[in-house]
């Protein structure tokens, strides 16, 4: 009984998941009374006036101004993750994303002026120790893999006037936006103004300063070009209903 829900749970992400034969029924009980756990501990927000939809916390999750968040079903937000919604708009997080431990999701880090949104599309895993912003307002589309210390800047400080110091002549925002289905490997540095294209892979330490079309692999410090995907042609005749 437990294995079949596993796998039922798993397939709401991936319907092709099978369990590994090496997976022994003590494993899967001591996934099942973690996962139970993180799923009552999810109640305390109803202290808050939050209503949790099937929503996983792990110890120690803490969040800031919650009125302005939306959660998805099937959240996982993992051990010491932090989110933060103060913002002119939400901290949204889509159905089945996985925040992994640590990280850190933060719309805006002052009252001065404040920051626009982050959303997360449905499917997205992100990995341990993510430093995201959304002060220009950043957005992950849907299926998205992420490797750990992701860091997006969705805001710049100009630094025009030598005598005057940066931290006292304002801030720049364009915003980030990821696109659906990309893969971004770990300690990937996404900065202010720039667009990934859908099906693109970023390797693992790259520094993004500019924008990629879909279906590149993209990496480097600045990031450039590696190679283009190329998707397999599909013949008119396919699209036809049989």
């Amino acid at each position: 009984m437990i294995k079949k829900i596993l796998i039922s749970f798993a397939r709401r992400k991936n319907p092709d998941f099978v369990l590994d034969d090496g997976v022994r029924d003590h494993v899967i009980l001591s996934l099942a009374f973690q996962r139970f756990i993180c799923f009552i501990r999810s109640f305390k927000l109803l202290f808050r006036g939050k209503i949790p939809a099937l929503l996983f916390l792990g110890r120690g999750v803490r969040f800031f101004n919650l009125r302005n968040m939306k959660f998805g079903r099937f959240v996982q937000i993992h051990e010491g993750a932090y989110l933060s919604a103060l913002g002119k708009e939400a901290l949204e997080l889509g159905n089945n994303v996985n925040i992994g431990a640590y990280s850190r999701l933060v719309i805006s880090q002052t009252f001065h002026e404040l920051g626009a949104f982050i959303r997360i599309g449905d499917n997205v895993g992100l990995g341990d120790f993510a430093h995201l912003g959304g002060a220009g307002g950043l957005e992950i589309g849907p299926d998205c893999i992420i490797g750990a210390y992701l860091s997006c800047h969705p805001e710049n400080h100009k630094y025009d006037i030598p005598e005057l110091p940066v931290r006292l002549q304002g801030v720049s925002r364009k915003g980030i936006k990821i696109g659906r289905n990309c893969w971004i490997g770990a300690k990937v540095t996404v900065l202010d103004g720039v667009t990934i294209g859908d099906n693109c892979i970023v390797a693992a330490g790259a520094v993004v300063t500019k924008s990629f079309p879909p279906n590149t692999i993209i990496g480097g410090v600045p990031a450039k070009v590696i190679k283009q995907i190329h998707l397999p042609k599909v013949e008119l005749q396919d699209l036809q209903p049989a």
